[in-house]
C-alpha cells in the first residue's frame, strides 16, 4: 500500500468519524438549560391538555355525578348513537360550519389584504396608527364587542338604522339581530372587526423580511405597486398563510360559544347555536353530561382528521406543512 493510499484510508476513516450521529441523550445533556426552560411548559401542556382526557371515558358511560367516572354504568356508543339521531345535532353542525367556514374566509383574506396596503403605505406614523386601531379590538371582551353590534343594528335608534333613514333607503327600522339568515353575515362581520388587525401583524412580520432588492429589480423592470404584490409580497405570504391555514382548520369545528350566545337569542336560534352551546345546553340544562362529552370527543376527532387531510394536500401541492 502507497503512502497516499494510508494518507487517504486514514482521511477517510476520519470522516466516518465525524459523521457518526452523537447520542440524543448526549445532545441533551450538553442543552440541558433548554430543557429545563422547557419542563414548565411541558407539564402545563400534560395538565391541562393531557390529564383532561381521561373526562372522554364519561362519552362511554350512563354518568351520574354521584357515582364518578369510575362508578357510573358502562353505555358503549349509546350516547354517539343517541347523538346522530338527533335532528339538533345536525343543525347546529351546519351552523357551526358554516360560521366557521366564513370566519376563516373573511380573517384569511382580510388580513392577507390589509397587510399587504400596509406594506405599501410610506408613513410610519400613518402605518402604525391605523394598525394600533386595527388591533385594539382584539383585547375588548366579546361582551362588548357584541353590546356596541347590538345597539348599533338596534332598531330604536341604532345607527345603523338611523342612517339608513336619513338616506332613504328603508321607510321603518329593520330588526336586524332578529332576521336568522342574517346571523352569520352579522357573526363573521364582527369576528372579522374584532381580529382582523391582530392576525394582519403576523403578516406584516413576513413581509418586512422580505429582500428589499427584489422590490428594487422588479421596480427597474417597470414593475407598478400592484405588480410587485403579485409576483413578490403574494409569494412571500403564501408560506406562512398556508401553514396558518392548516393550524386554523383544526378549529373549525370549535366556533366557541361566547359571540353566539351574546349575539344570538330565542328568535334566530335555530341559526346562532353551535356545537358547543348545543353541547352546554345538554350538560347543564338538561343534566346529560356523557352526551356532552361525546360531542366533545366527536369534534376533536374530526378536527385531527381535518388538520391531516389539509396538510397531506398541501404536501402533495408543494407547499408549506405541518409535518
Amino acid at each position: 500500500m502507497t503512502v497516499q493510499e494510508k494518507e487517504a484510508g486514514t482521511i477517510n476513516n476520519q470522516v466516518a468519524t465525524r459523521t457518526v450521529p452523537k447520542s440524543a441523550f448526549a445532545k441533551l445533556g450538553k442543552q440541558y438549560q433548554l430543557v429545563l426552560m422547557s419542563v414548565p411548559a411541558v407539564l402545563l401542556l400534560i395538565l391541562f391538555s393531557y390529564v383532561p382526557l381521561w373526562g372522554w371515558i364519561m362519552a362511554f358511560e350512563h354518568y351520574t355525578p354521584a357515582k364518578g367516572v369510575m362508578g357510573s354504568r358502562f353505555a358503549g356508543w349509546d350516547n354517539f348513537r343517541m347523538l346522530f339521531r338527533d335532528p339538533l345535532f345536525y343543525q347546529a353542525l351546519r351552523n357551526t360550519l358554516a360560521m366557521s367556514l366564513l370566519s376563516l374566509a373573511a380573517g384569511f383574506v382580510g388580513a392577507i389584504a390589509l397587510a399587504l396596503l400596509l406594506n405599501e403605505v410610506r408613513s410610519r406614523l400613518f402605518k402604525r396608527v391605523v394598525q394600533t386601531i386595527t388591533y385594539i379590538p382584539h383585547f375588548v371582551s366579546w361582551v362588548v364587542i357584541a353590546n356596541i353590534i347590538l345597539l348599533g343594528l338596534s332598531p330604536d335608534g341604532g345607527i345603523v338604522n338611523e342612517l339608513l333613514l336619513k338616506l332613504g333607503l328603508i321607510d321603518e327600522p329593520i330588526y336586524f339581530m332578529a332576521k336568522g339568515n342574517w346571523f352569520w353575515i352579522i357573526h363573521t362581520m364582527a369576528g372579522l372587526w374584532k381580529e382582523l388587525g391582530w392576525s394582519t401583524i403576523i403578516y406584516l412580520a413576513v413581509l418586512s423580511g422580505v429582500n428589499p432588492e427584489l422590490y428594487e429589480a422588479a421596480e427597474v423592470d417597470g414593475a407598478g405597486r400592484f405588480g410587485k404584490m403579485l409576483h413578490i409580497s403574494i409569494p412571500g405570504l403564501m408560506p406562512t398563510a398556508m401553514m396558518l391555514m392548516i393550524l386554523n382548520v383544526g378549529w373549525i369545528l370549535s366556533a366557541g360559544y361566547e359571540s353566539q350566545f351574546l349575539l344570538g337569542s330565542n328568535l334566530v336560534i335555530d341559526y346562532s347555536q353551535v356545537l358547543d352551546l348545543y353541547a352546554m345546553n345538554y350538560a347543564f340544562s338538561i343534566g346529560d353530561y356523557s352526551l356532552g362529552v361525546a360531542i366533545s370527543v366527536f369534534k376533536s376527532v374530526v378536527s385531527i382528521i381535518l388538520v391531516v387531510a389539509v396538510n397531506f394536500l398541501a404536501r402533495r401541492l408543494g407547499q408549506s406543512k405541518v409535518f
